[in-house]
Parts: structure tokens; C-alpha cells; sequence
């Protein structure tokens, strides 16, 4: 470390890299860094290949939608966060899950225990998606829902649920995650083996293409790789070939590509390199318009737009100093809204120690506000477009990222380098650099391991008590007691033999769902058919 000004000022005119991947900063960026740089392949806004943004007007149509990612406790406590950040401006909602319900156990289960409410809203039923939206119109509303291996049961139930409302199911507005490919790289709530799951995918992404037409019956997420340690272009390159496999296997089942890829939606992190976020996100629109028109003749320009929604990044928070983290979110933020998103979430300043509290949650969508009422930043569209260091970043992730592309198609596709462990070894591989350089000192991290200070947590955290898991366990022995269980139990052998079938799996288990089965019920029985998939040992 310098030890005083002279030195500290040699040690900064040195080559920066981004530590993570070792990419060189120069000092200076002009004209002669853009050598080979076609002017199309940068072009306007809402023009093909959208590097600068897919519509022509950016924000001055509409703004990106404030979407808070939350959901805790009971549905009615999570109903009564939602109606509150609506009336604080909020114009999207998004749903977080407890952990038992994104792995297909309900409440009551062994499993469960000690989980319910924790770290999302418990779900078991068709009456606790009723509850969740209680006085909330699901015809008028967008909502986007964080569930993956048992996307078809929670996507029923959310049908389900609106018709009950009195809502058309063709005008309901919104996102379902629904990517199962990220679960066996980096975040693990799977439940059954690649190729069950991919038919589940592809069941609910057709059945939304045939009856749903304003609902993205995907959401292909590279935020949860960014989180595990993948740097920006590998973010980019393994989300494009998860999605490039997504629409191969949509073709393979039939399917015409205009037919379905303009409701394809991505969902990335805003890491605190501003710049390179904001490069990143423009790589990745440039790329995925190409690989829709050359690789797979997409004819729509729809189809080649990267609709994308943004969180920023849970990884960067700290638990030391947690007052820092409104800044780290306030650059992501503003660096996704520089890099054109379509929605965004900001976490909250506690979100290191605690589910955020009220307090916490109003702070974060307020950034989002002031970024869009205050900054100006949305007055013009892609305002760091032409930027020579910009573009010439821009260049170097899409290249990068598109030699990772090309490496996982050498090996017969994303699931094939899933699993041969590929993926997962090049993001552990970057994990672990980036922990030695936060370790060494050589990436700062400020207040952990630079500007130190000794402190005490004086902030109050929501706290989740034993109550909620004995009042959600009680609901759900009532509900079995009270249901036609004779009816439940015929269909979910409908279930299964649907399964067992080439059948689209999707109306069978919203008939499921209508009957009041439950979340683990149905799981069980795909289970019977499709089995539990166990991760082999490849690291």
C-alpha cells in the first residue's frame, strides 16, 4: 500500500484492470481505439442490431417500470408491502418465494421446517394466491414472479387466481422466471433432471405463446451468475447461450421463432463498475439481435429485441457500514438505466443483514425515483453512446462474451457444457480470483477492507417469528380437511398421466391447482414420473 501521497499517485497512473477477468483500462480512450468498429453495428435507437436501446424514444415514451422484488411471512403480510409500495410509486409487482415453495414442498413438510416465510412468501395453494392478491386487480396490474422448477404450478395458480377475479388470462400483463439452466450453474432450487425440466420450460412458453400474448413466459437470468462470481462477459455470454438453447428447443417442438421469441425476457444484475455495466448491457442487446436474425432467421424485429429487467446487485452489499450500500445501489441503478432496461429493482440498504424493513424498501424505490424524476437521466436516450472508452468496451464484452458462446456451441450446446461442469468451473474459477483480490486489497471494498471503522448495528430488521410458520401449517390442514380431496386425488393422476405423455402439461395442472391441490401434492406427483434429479460431483 502507498504510504503517502507521491506513491499513491504512481500507483494510480499505472494500467487499471477490471481484477475479475484482467481487462486493461488505458489511461485514455480516443478515435484510433475504435479502429474496425463498423457505424452500424452501432446505429440509432430502436434500430436493428439496438445497441443503443430497442425503442427509438428511450424513456421519454414511458419510463422502465419500478418492480420491488418482495415477499415474506404470510401472504397477508406480503399484500399489505405490496399495496404499500404502490401507494409509494411503485408500478410493477414482483413476487419472492420461500424456498419451499421454489423447491415443491409444501409447508407441512419435514424440509420446510425452519424455512416458511423466511426468505420469501409461503405458497401452498390456490387460497394463498388468492390471499397474496387480495384487493389487488390482477387484470391491471404487471407482475413478475422469481420461480423456476415449479413455474407451472405457481403460473396456474396465478391464472387461476385472476379468472377467480374475473380477469381474461389473454390480457394478463407480466413475467414468469421460469429458467431452469441457471439452476443447475448457480443458484440449485431444481428439482428434476435437464431434459424433464426443458420440457416443463417449453410447455409453459408455448402455452403463453398460444393464449397469453402480453405475458413473457420467460425470464433468462443471468443476475444469479454474476452473483456466484461470473464477471460481465461471462454474465452475457452464458445468459445468451442458456437462451440460445431455450429457442432451439422451442423450434425442436415445433415452433416457429416469430411465434414465440418477442415475449423471450432476460433479467441481468447492475454491478457497481458503472461503465462496464453500462457497456455490458449495451453488448447484450447488440448480440442477442444478431444471433435472432443470423443464427435462428427471426424475421420480426421483435423478436431480436432484448427486453430485460435489472436488480441490482445483492453481492456488492456490505453488512459493515450499511448506510454505503444506498450509494453502491444508487450506481447500479442509474448505470442500468443508462444501459436502457426495461424494468428495475433496487435492493435495499439492510438487505446484508436482514429481510429490508419498510424503511429500507422506501429509500430504495425513491433512488429509482429520483434517478427518473431529478437526474435527467432519462431525458435522452443511450447519453453515453459515442463515448470512445464506451464503445470500445461495448466491443470488448460482446467479443468476449462471444467466444465463451462459441466455445459451449463446440460443445453441443449450454446443457451439454452444463453438464460437462464448464460453466460452473469458469465462474468458480472467477469467484475465486475476485475473493483474493478483495482478500490482497488489490479491489476495495470500502468499509471492509478500506476506511475501516469499528461500529455497532443500531438498525432495526424485520424479523420473521415461529408464529408464521404455525399459522401457515394450520391453514393448510384446514384447507385438506375442507377441499374435495377425492376430486384432488383424480387429478393429479391426470397429472402424471399427462407427464407420462408428449401432452402440454399446463392445463391439467391449472385444473390442478382449481381443485385445490396443493404445491407439494403436485410436485409429488411429477416426481412419480420424472424423478429427482441429484447433482453430480464435477468441480
Amino acid at each position: 500500500m502507498p504510504e503517502n501521497k507521491t506513491e499513491e499517485m504512481v500507483e494510480r497512473k499505472k494500467a487499471f484492470t477490471t481484477t475479475v477477468d484482467g481487462t486493461v483500462v488505458n489511461r485514455v480512450y480516443t478515435p484510433a481505439d475504435l479502429e474496425g468498429l463498423r457505424q452500424d453495428e452501432i446505429g440509432l435507437p430502436g434500430e436493428y442490431p439496438f445497441t443503443r436501446h430497442i425503442m427509438p424514444t428511450g424513456y421519454r415514451g414511458r419510463l422502465w417500470t419500478m418492480r420491488q422484488y418482495a415477499g415474506f411471512a404470510t401472504v397477508e403480510e406480503t399484500n399489505k408491502r405490496y399495496k404499500y409500495l404502490y401507494e409509494q410509486g411503485q408500478t410493477g409487482f414482483s413476487v419472492a418465494f420461500h424456498l419451499p415453495t421454489q423447491e415443491g414442498y409444501d409447508s407441512d413438510h419435514p424440509l420446510a421446517i425452519g424455512e416458511i416465510g423466511k426468505c420469501g412468501v409461503a405458497i401452498d395453494s390456490l387460497q394463498d394466491m388468492e390471499r397474496l392478491w387480495d384487493g389487488i386487480p390482477l387484470a391491471e396490474v404487471s407482475t413478475s414472479m422469481t420461480i423456476n422448477a415449479t413455474a407451472p404450478i405457481i403460473m396456474a395458480m396465478y391464472i387461476a387466481a385472476a379468472e377467480k377475479q374475473g380477469a381474461d388470462k389473454s390480457k394478463l400483463r407480466g413475467t414468469v422466471q421460469n429458467d431452469i439452466l441457471k439452476e443447475y450453474i448457480a443458484r440449485n432450487t431444481y428439482i428434476f433432471g435437464p431434459t424433464a425440466s426443458m420440457r416443463l420450460v417449453t410447455d409453459i412458453c408455448s402455452y403463453c405463446a398460444q393464449n397469453m400474448p402480453q405475458w413473457n413466459s420467460i425470464s433468462i437470468s443471468g443476475y444469479h451468475m454474476r452473483e456466484a462470481g461470473a464477471t460481465a462477459a461471462q454474465e452475457a455470454g452464458f445468459t445468451l447461450a442458456n437462451g440460445i438453447a431455450y429457442v432451439q428447443a422451442m423450434i425442436d417442438k415445433g415452433m416457429e421463432v416469430d411465434s414465440f421469441a418477442p415475449r423471450f425476457s432476460f433479467f441481468f444484475a447492475a454491478y457497481t463498475n458503472f461503465l462496464e455495466e453500462v457497456a455490458k448491457f449495451r453488448a447484450l442487446r447488440r448480440m442477442w439481435a444478431k444471433i435472432m436474425k443470423e443464427r435462428f432467421g427471426a424475421k420480426n424485429p421483435r423478436s431480436m429485441m432484448l427486453r430485460y429487467h435489472i436488480q441490482t446487485d445483492g453481492f456488492t452489499l456490505t453488512e459493515q457500514q450499511p448506510l454505503n450500500n444506498i450509494v453502491r445501489v444508487t450506481l447500479q441503478a442509474l448505470a442500468a438505466v443508462l444501459g436502457g432496461c426495461q424494468s428495475l429493482h433496487t435492493n435495499s440498504f439492510d438487505e446484508a443483514l436482514a429481510l429490508p424493513s419498510e424503511q429500507a424498501v422506501q429509500v430504495a424505490l425513491r433512488t429509482q425515483q429520483i434517478i427518473a424524476d431529478e437526474s435527467g437521466a432519462a431525458d435522452t436516450v443511450d447519453p453515453l453512446g459515442g463515448s470512445y472508452y464506451v464503445e470500445w468496451l461495448t466491443d470488448q464484452i460482446e467479443n468476449k462474451a462471444m467466444t465463451y458462446i462459441s466455445e459451449i456451441d463446440k460443445m453441443g450446446g449450454a446443457l451439454k457444457a452444463i453438464e460437462k461442469g464448464y460453466i460452473q468451473k469458469e465462474i468458480a474459477t472467477s469467484a475465486y480470483n475476485y475473493q483474493r483480490a478483495v482478500d490482497s486489497g488489490e479491489q476495495a471494498i470500502i468499509g471492509v477492507n478500506k476506511f475501516v471503522v469499528k461500529e455497532e448495528h443500531l438498525l432495526e430488521t424485520l424479523e420473521i417469528g415461529i408464529e408464521v410458520e404455525q399459522k401457515q401449517i394450520e391453514r393448510l390442514r384446514r384447507l385438506r380437511q375442507e377441499r374435495d380431496n377425492q376430486k384432488v386425488s383424480e387429478v393429479l393422476d391426470r397429472v402424471r398421466n399427462v407427464a407420462s405423455s408428449d401432452e402440454n402439461i399446463m392445463p391439467v395442472v391449472i385444473e390442478a391447482v382449481k381443485a385445490y391441490a396443493t404445491v407439494g401434492e403436485i410436485s409429488d406427483a411429477l416426481r412419480d414420473m420424472f424423478g429427482e434429479y441429484r447433482e453430480p460431483s464435477i468441480l
